[in-house]
């Protein structure tokens, strides 16, 4: 799985089992329509059949929650899995009959289509569950379930938590080595802490195949090692934890939970998965595509204009840093002059600047030279909503100046964002100009929602698109 992608052991069955539920309360909704049908022979429902219908979806949706039908260990199980599955379906019938007797309504309901409907929805949902326990079980047959682990240090508990996770029958954690920033990598020894490699080494295993979690097991009297490591690892798109001896110092918390039966506390999260990588994945694809519709015959003026006004490509691509440190070519309308794209050029543009052409000054104000990069976004190298991407060269210079720079690479780069709605773009000719505006980059990743992404493309409609710093 490339590193772009999402991890399967959480990413996957987040989605299948948020579908399953989607799946069950339409079912039930469906069912209790075509239960109508066979009776009635019409399909012309009251609407105090509709009222039923809707609430057997809601209270169908609640009862399973709560009876944990929707848990990645229940629905591997497919015997159990039914079971539930038939005790919670009891409850919702029961309690709709319940809610008619009281509400005096139960007259107008037919027996029979209740019966219909009782038992069509529940041979449904047991159809779509166990399509779901068939995915699951050729997922974990090929392996894709396991929750694949990095370990830091070379130490006795490193020792003693491999041992723990490799004994587990359920075979749900693939230990992938143990990583350590002192020892050399060694061949030999104690098959529990052997080193794969160095720090170094597992950030650049990351970028072909990256692991779900990275587990600290080094002793908590370490504290300053222990801050150097997750200096470094913070820029991870994965799950960070730290073991119990690792606990008691002023480093940011998420709270403790347990991995493999053993306790950990957690230090970073995933700053997208699951669900929300679902929700922000339609997001790009759902609204970049209805923009790229609406603008296309403008940006076909634009390229006959370069083509006018300028010779050389309509085209500029460049190679930039993009999601986990992976490059990517972001595309631009050509705004300078051919000989300065040609000649890899990566100089920021400043006020002035006799490179820019005499119609890419008025892309650059209006950031209509912006538009190609729908193409990324619908191919997946970049966001709508992010922190903007930076050419390689300032990229690596940053990097080596800026605490957290390398942060911003824990989510894919965007056409616009937080900085950019909060003024700071266009030329970054300080310091403390670019200080600001990873800041403001963070921000986004720790507080990402679906409504701040609305909210930033709203805004940037009225000061995202000409600022003064455009040029």
């Amino acid at each position: 799985m490339s590193a772009r992608g999402m991890a399967m052991a959480s990413d996957a069955p987040t989605f299948l089992m948020g579908v399953l539920r989607v799946a069950d309360v339409a079912l039930v909704i469906l069912t209790g329509a075509i239960g109508y049908w066979l009776r009635h022979d019409t399909w012309d429902v009251p609407g105090y059949y509709i009222i039923a219908f809707l609430a057997g979806g809601i209270l169908t949706l609640n009862v399973m929650h709560v009876g944990k039908v929707y848990t990645l260990a229940n629905l591997q199980q497919l015997g159990f899995q039914i079971g539930q599955l038939l005790a919670c379906w009891v409850g919702v019938v029961l309690t709709l009959i319940v809610l008619a007797y009281f509400t005096k309504s139960s007259d107008e309901f037919s027996r029979v289509w209740l019966a219909l409907w009782a038992v069509t929805a529940f041979l449904a949902m047991v159809f779509a569950h166990v399509a779901v326990y068939w995915q699951l079980a050729r997922w974990r047959r090929r392996g894709l379930l396991r929750v694949k682990i990095a370990i830091v240090g070379a130490t006795p508990l490193a020792a003693r938590l491999r041992r723990r996770l490799l004994a587990r029958e359920d075979e749900q954690y693939e230990f992938v080595g143990v990583y350590d920033d002192r020892a050399p990598k060694s061949d030999a020894g104690d098959e529990d802490v052997r080193v794969n490699g160095t720090i170094a080494d597992l950030l650049a295993r990351f970028r072909q195949d990256p692991v779900d979690e990275v587990v600290i097991a080094l002793s908590w009297q370490e504290s300053e090692r222990i801050t150097a490591l997750l200096k470094e690892l913070k820029t991870l798109p994965a799950n960070v934890r730290l073991c119990p001896e690792a606990a008691g110092f002023d480093i940011p918390t998420r709270g403790f939970m347990t991995l493999g039966g053993i306790p950990m506390l957690g230090v970073f999260e995933r700053p997208l998965h699951g669900w929300n990588l679902v929700l922000k994945s339609l997001e790009d694809r759902i609204i970049a595509g209805i923009i790229l519709i609406l603008v296309l015959p403008l940006m076909a003026l634009i390229a006959i204009a370069i083509r006018l006004d300028s010779p050389g490509p309509v085209l500029f691509g460049q190679k930039r840093y993009g999601f986990n440190n992976n490059e990517f070519t972001v595309y631009k309308f050509r705004t300078m002059v051919a000989e300065a794209a040609r000649a890899g050029d990566v100089r920021q543009a400043t006020r002035d600047d006799p490179r820019i052409t005499r119609l890419g000054g008025l892309l650059r104000r209006t950031s209509l030279d912006e538009l190609p990069q729908l193409f990324n976004v619908l191919k997946g190298d970049m966001s709508l909503v992010g922190p903007r991407p930076h050419a390689v060269q300032h990229n690596e210079q940053f990097a080596k100046t800026i605490d957290d720079y390398l942060g911003r690479h824990r989510v894919k780069p965007g056409i616009t964002g937080w900085a950019q709605i909060n003024g700071l773009r266009g030329e970054t000719d300080s310091l403390r100009k670019m200080q600001l505006r990873v800041q403001c980059d963070l921000y986004y990743i720790d507080h990402w929602s679906l409504f701040l992404d609305l909210k930033i493309l709203f805004l940037t409609l009225f000061v995202g698109f000409v600022h003064e710093n455009a040029y």
